[in-house]
């Protein structure tokens, strides 16, 4: 996840360097490698709070636990957010992290659907004034990939301003009161056009392990008909072949991914851009400090006069 943010942050064309700074929670379980890798390329979290920030992203974790208040991660991860709020000029939250932002500070926990919302959704903009979404097809795709949901009506309990929302897949993108300190996705924008199909790739070794107990289903709207027809072929063979204890036989990657389109990247990397440009134009130039000097912290953008 961090890589594919990476990627549209670098692709974005303002005229300012950019400097990553990868960090994480400490009480993340990872694997050795996992660790090492963290150990050479990720800096702590007191080290970004003794160089400042001028933006964050917060992406995800895997959780265990139905609240997430119940995860390692949540204190940590709280006081995290405290210290963007009061210290970095904007904060974006993708998807576990929006879910995680709305219980702490807002009280509003998320639902869980009782099913996967999995697949590429259209999306519509609510808010065409905006200057997050200046310049940005007034409709979208963007990808889902979650068992549980923030609904609009608690985005709009928060406080909260809906930007982007789609009929099926619901609030995609959000933000908080003061229309910029805290930005919310509940989708993933920052997948690539691979993403969907590695998720699909590994619930079929979990069927195969025995794992999950149905064959899984597609994506809802990624792949097309004729994609869906090798796989379905592909599901025939795969299950004749579990049946009788023969080797499972191999997706045919090589037919299946020319087929595949992306048709949310451009608009993902237009959105981030545009963060972007107003994170530059009203940061300070000591990272100490969130905000130019007559910046007016609870309307940063001057939208709400």
């Amino acid at each position: 996840t961090e890589r594919q943010f990476f990627r549209l942050v670098g692709e974005s064309n303002q005229i300012a360097q950019f400097y990553m700074h990868p960090f994480t929670l400490k009480e993340l379980q990872r694997s050795a490698e996992a660790q090492a890798h963290v150990g050479q390329y990720y800096e702590s979290f007191d080290q970004i709070k003794e160089q400042g920030l001028d933006a964050l992203i917060i992406t995800g974790a895997n959780v265990t636990q139905p609240d997430l208040a119940l995860e390692p991660f949540w204190k940590p991860l709280n006081k995290v957010i405290d210290w963007a709020y009061d210290n970095v000029t904007s904060t974006l939250c993708s998807c576990l992290a929006t879910h995680a932002v709305l219980q702490f500070r807002y009280g509003k926990k998320r639902r869980h659907l009782g099913f996967k919302r999995w697949g590429v959704y259209l999306h519509r903009v609510m808010d065409r004034k905006h200057p997050l979404v200046s310049d940005v097809n007034t409709r979208f795709d963007v990808p889902h990939s979650r068992f549980n949901q923030i609904d609009r009506e608690q985005f709009e309990a928060a406080g909260l301003h809906i930007l982007v929302e789609s009929d099926i897949a619901g609030v995609h993108l959000a933000v908080s009161a003061d229309r910029f300190r805290i930005i919310f996705f509940q989708g993933h924008p920052e997948y690539d056009t691979l993403s969907l199909f590695k998720e699909y790739k590994r619930e079929i070794a979990r069927f195969v392990k025995e794992e999950r107990a149905d064959y899984p289903p597609f994506p809802e709207n990624y792949f097309s008909p004729i994609t869906e027809a090798i796989l379905e072929e592909h599901r025939d063979w795969l299950l004749a072949a579990k049946a009788r204890g023969a080797p499972i036989p191999d997706l045919p990657e090589s037919i299946m991914v020319p087929n595949l389109d992306n048709t949310w990247h451009d608009t993902a990397e237009a959105v981030i851009n545009n963060w972007i440009g107003k994170v530059y134009q009203v940061t300070n130039n000591d990272r100490k400090k969130p905000f130019q000097d007559g910046v007016v912290p609870d309307d940063p953008l001057g939208l709400k006069r």
